[in-house]
C-alpha cells in the first residue's frame, strides 16, 4: 500500500513539473512555439505550389498592428485552402525578446491554420535575381525611404521566385481574386504595387527587377513601387482607359484590374473608412479587397469598438478574431501606423 502511494505521488510530481516547465516556456517563446506541423515546413515546400498569399514586414516590428492583423486574418478567411505567408524581418533578428513579453496579434495569427509567420532574410531572398547586386551595395542607413524601398524589392523577388499573390498589410480581403497574372490599377493607366499576382518566374517581374536596379532613385517616392509597375506595364503593352464599369483590361497575359477591384475609395478620400456611413454602407460588390491607405493616415486614425464606422464594420465582418481580441473601446482608441507594407 505504501509503495503504491509513493508511486502515485511520484507520478503527480512529474506531471506538476511538466506543467510548470510548459508554463514558463510559453511565457518567453515565439516562433519556436508554433505547432510542429508549421515550424517544420520548409519555405520551398510552403511556397512551391505558387498559390500562397504573401505579406511582408520589413521593419523589426514583432507585434502586428490591428490593421495588419486584420489584413492577414481576412486573407486567411477568403483563401482557406491556400497558405497565407507573412514574412517578418524581426524573426531573423538575433536580439533577444524582453522577459515575459507578450505579442497578442502574433499569437492570434500563428493560431490560424493556414497562416505561417516566417523569417524574412532579404539577402537570401534576393539571391539569383537582379536585385542581389543592388542589395549588397546599397547603404541602407543613407536611404530616406529604406523600409518602403526594400519592401518594394522584396515583394517582386518573392513572387518572381515562388509565384502567388502579394498584398499590402493594409488591404482587407473580402472575396477571392480570380486565378491568373494580374496587376491592380490605382487609377486609369496607373498601376499600384500593393496588390499583384503572378506565376513563378514570370518575365514581367524579372524585367521589373532589372528596371528597379537600372533606374534606382529612392529619393523619389514611389519610383521603385507603383511608378515602376506603371512604366513597365507601358512597355509590356499599350495601356488604354477603362471604358466601362468594372471592365478589366488584358495586357498580353496580364490582367490589369479596374481601380474599383482594390481601390474603390481613392486615396484623397481615405478618411471615409473612418467615418460613419448613413443610411447604408457601400456593398463593394465589384471589389476583391479594400486598400485602407494607411500610409496617408498620419493622424493615427484607427478602429474603435462601438464607433460604427465603415472600418469597424469591415473588421467585424472580415476579421472577427482581430476585432474581438485587439480592437479597443473609445478610451483609448487604436492608433494606425505607417508601415512599409501599408501604401
Amino acid at each position: 500500500m505504501l509503495r503504491e502511494l509513493q508511486l502515485s505521488l511520484l507520478v503527480m510530481l512529474l506531471l506538476s513539473c511538466g506543467f510548470l516547465f510548459q508554463l514558463t516556456r510559453k511565457s518567453s517563446c515565439l516562433f519556436s512555439c508554433l505547432p510542429p506541423d508549421k515550424s517544420q515546413q520548409g519555405l520551398e515546400a510552403l511556397l512551391g505550389k505558387g498559390r500562397s498569399i504573401v505579406f511582408l514586414e520589413t521593419s523589426e516590428r514583432m507585434e502586428p498592428s490591428p490593421l495588419v492583423s486584420c489584413a492577414v486574418e481576412s486573407a486567411a478567411r477568403v483563401y482557406p485552402e491556400q497558405p497565407v505567408v507573412f514574412f517578418m524581418k524581426g524573426l531573423s533578428s538575433p536580439t533577444p525578446l524582453p522577459p515575459n513579453s507578450t505579442y497578442p496579434a502574433f499569437s492570434l495569427l500563428s493560431a490560424i491554420d493556414n497562416v505561417f509567420l516566417v523569417p524574412l532574410d532579404m539577402k537570401s531572398l534576393f539571391e539569383d535575381t537582379p536585385l542581389s547586386s543592388w542589395y549588397t551595395q546599397v547603404n541602407a542607413s543613407a536611404e530616406s525611404h529604406w523600409l518602403h524601398v526594400s519592401s518594394d524589392g522584396a515583394r517582386l523577388a518573392v513572387i518572381w521566385k515562388f509565384g502567388g499573390v502579394y498584398l499590402d498589410t493594409d488591404i482587407i480581403s473580402i472575396r477571392p481574386v480570380p486565378a491568373g497574372n494580374f496587376l491592380a490599377a490605382q487609377a486609369s493607366r496607373y498601376s499600384s504595387n500593393g496588390a499583384f499576382g503572378f506565376g513563378a518566374r514570370h518575365a514581367f517581374l524579372w524585367r521589373c527587377m532589372e528596371n528597379f536596379v537600372e533606374h534606382y532613385d529612392s529619393g523619389v517616392w514611389g519610383r521603385q513601387g507603383p511608378d515602376l509597375m506603371t512604366r513597365m506595364l507601358r512597355v509590356w503593352c499599350r495601356l488604354a482607359d477603362f471604358r466601362r464599369e468594372l471592365g478589366d483590361l488584358r495586357c498580353v497575359d496580364v490582367s490589369f484590374l479596374h481601380p474599383r477591384r482594390f481601390y474603390p475609395i481613392p486615396f484623397p478620400e481615405w478618411r471615409r473608412y473612418y467615418e460613419v456611413w448613413a443610411p447604408e454602407e457601400p456593398s463593394f460588390n465589384g471589389s476583391y479587397a479594400l486598400h485602407l491607405w494607411n500610409y496617408m493616415n498620419r493622424e493615427g486614425k484607427g478602429v474603435v469598438r462601438g464607433s460604427n464606422t465603415l472600418a469597424e464594420r469591415l473588421y467585424r465582418q472580415h476579421c472577427p478574431r482581430t476585432y474581438r481580441h485587439l480592437v479597443r473601446g473609445p478610451e483609448p482608441g487604436v492608433t494606425g501606423e505607417s508601415g512599409p507594407g501599408n501604401k
